[in-house]
């Protein structure tokens, strides 16, 4: 007995027209979408300020106008965290919805995620919850399934734990559906798209995967015939390091071992995920705090030809007089210039000015003011890349932990019934796992100084202020010299910034890949903006063009 699971959204943006082409594609007996991310609930949440009724992602809303009488005529149940920080709402809507269409589905939700009461300092807080709230839903009869913050695995457990009667304590078989989930919850980049080999295939518009799930945990992934992208044991393994870290990846539910993870290829488009094995919860639940960090402004500096050293210099000296009072100061020169350019943009570097204050007027027009009016005083050939604004607020993010006990998780049943959903009956406190061996070095050869992407693939995330860098090996040859060489040493030594900052690195041989954690590379998250690459997406590639001497074996 198979479930099938497809993807249609890995966030709030996504490609407007997935759902449809999920629905048409080929056979689905649940469709997700993942609308969700730390940057998303704060900007539901000043979407809330402004309107106590918003909240949610109006673009599902949108998507489901077109698609919910497909939905409904191919049988295709709908689960969705679009619900945001109102799920009710969202429900209330997608009910009205359906009226107008004439359209007959049953409409459910999960609430209890909402801790903001709780973190009165925070403009939202809310708690990651598992799946058999959704599970419940399904299981009274529910077409479409409304959560608010759940994990994004969850939209997976949820489903398969209604469709084969699994238990809280079928720690395996969740915990292999936690695994489907995570490769699924991105949607393309699972099939492609964001991925270090894209030259394998044709990424041009990568397809949306699904996830062939079956009783025992299980599953292949793949995709709809004749959709762009591909599906091999790379694009999945590259999707199994985005945002994880080491051994154990916890969870509401369960805590799945991505060390006992083995994947095959299953033919064309085809990857066979098998042998996970889970283990009981941890006792306590995530809890995402969103919070108002103050203001923020940026100018950016174009400084082009000769002396740009000397310009850069002249700049801050004039500007610093109306910077005495910012919080955060904080001054970048990219030098993108090149001697004897063939265009002016080729000849000009960046000097990237960025202030944060907690008052609006310091970062506001005290730097606008001091910036424009050097436009006739300063270096040669002064000019922005666009006019400093007034300042705009940004967001903090941090993560605290609860008791399970401290949510109320309840299921609101289409017929408006409210069932609880009991925690975990089983929890354990995460204990380190020892590092497993490494497997036998090469044998001593002429290397060659070239690029690490050259026989290494790597993909890289946010999680608050940290980030986490995936890099994985296609051969076993090459996995024997990454095991030995990339150390946290040496990752520090190709990533200067992560010099200062713990590094942990974590080795899981079944992918044979090496998964690198960078604390407080980020910041205070994403919304924070605290480097040129917030998130941190291509902080793997700039790894993988970092030069290193590689047997030429591998070359």
């Amino acid at each position: 007995m198979t479930l099938r699971i497809g993807n249609a959204s890995g966030f709030y943006g996504d490609r407007f027209d997935a759902m449809r082409e999920m629905l048409t594609g080929g056979d689905l007996d649940v469709l997700t979408g993942d609308y969700l991310a730390e940057l998303t609930m704060l900007i539901l949440g000043r979407d809330r300020l402004k309107d106590p009724a918003a909240g949610y992602a109006r673009t599902f809303l949108r998507q489901l106008e077109d698609c919910l009488g497909l939905a409904h005529e191919r049988g295709v149940k709908i689960v969705t965290n679009a619900g945001g920080l109102n799920p009710a709402g969202l429900a209330d809507a997608v009910r009205a919805l359906a009226d107008r269409l004439g359209i007959p589905v049953r409409v459910a939700h999960v609430e209890g995620d909402d801790l903001t009461a709780a973190h009165p300092h925070s403009l939202a807080a809310h708690a990651y919850l598992g799946g058999f709230g959704i599970a419940a839903c399904l299981r009274a009869g529910a077409d479409v399934v409304v959560t608010g913050r759940v994990t994004d695995a969850a939209l997976v457990t949820g489903p398969a734990a209604a469709h084969f009667g699994w238990k809280e304590t079928d720690h395996d078989r969740l915990a292999g559906a936690v695994v489907a989930g995570h490769v699924l919850e991105c949607g393309a980049q699972a099939t492609g798209g964001n991925y270090a080999f894209f030259r394998d295939g044709d990424v041009r518009r990568p397809g949306f995967p699904l996830a062939e799930l079956h009783e025992d945990g299980g599953c292949v992934i793949t995709k709809h015939p004749g959709t762009g992208g591909f599906v091999d044991v790379g694009t999945v393994t590259a999707q199994l390091l985005y945002e994880t870290a080491g051994a154990q990846y916890a969870g509401p539910d369960v805590t799945a071992r991505l060390d006992t993870v083995r994947l095959a290829q299953d033919g064309p488009d085809r990857v066979r995920i098998e042998g996970v094995r889970g283990e009981a919860p941890p006792p306590t639940l995530k809890v995402g705090l969103n919070k108002l960090g103050g203001f923020r402004n940026e100018v950016v500096f174009v400084l082009t030809g000769l002396d740009i050293e000397a310009k850069a210099a002249l700049v801050r000296e004039q500007m610093e007089p109306a910077l005495g009072k910012a919080a955060d100061v904080r001054w970048e020169l990219v030098r993108t210039d090149r001697p004897d350019a063939p265009s002016e943009e080729t000849a000009s570097a960046l000097l990237r000015l960025v202030v944060r204050d907690p008052d609006q007027e310091v970062v506001g027009r005290a730097l606008s003011g001091a910036a424009v009016e050097l436009a006739l005083a300063s270096y040669p050939g002064f000019h922005v890349l666009a006019p400093p604004g007034k300042g705009s607020p940004y967001g903090v993010f941090e993560d605290v932990y609860v008791p399970h006990g401290a949510v109320d998780h309840v299921a609101v049943l289409h017929d408006g019934r409210r069932v609880p959903v009991p925690p975990a009956p089983d929890t354990a406190v995460l204990d380190e796992v020892p590092e497993p061996p490494l497997p036998e070095p090469l044998p001593p050869g002429p290397t060659r100084h070239a690029p690490l992407g050259l026989v290494a693939g790597a993909r890289s995330g946010d999680k608050g202020g940290n980030a986490n860098v995936g890099v994985w090996a296609r051969t076993d040859d090459a996995w024997r010299w990454l095991a030995h060489e990339l150390t946290t040493d040496r990752f520090r030594e190709l990533i200067p910034e992560s010099r200062p900052l713990k590094v942990t690195r974590h080795v899981l041989p079944n992918l044979r890949a090496l998964n690198f954690v960078v604390e407080g590379i980020l910041g205070a998250g994403v919304a924070d903006r605290h480097r040129f690459d917030p998130q941190a997406k291509a902080l793997g590639e700039w790894l993988r063009s970092r030069h290193l001497d590689i047997p030429e074996a591998l070359l």
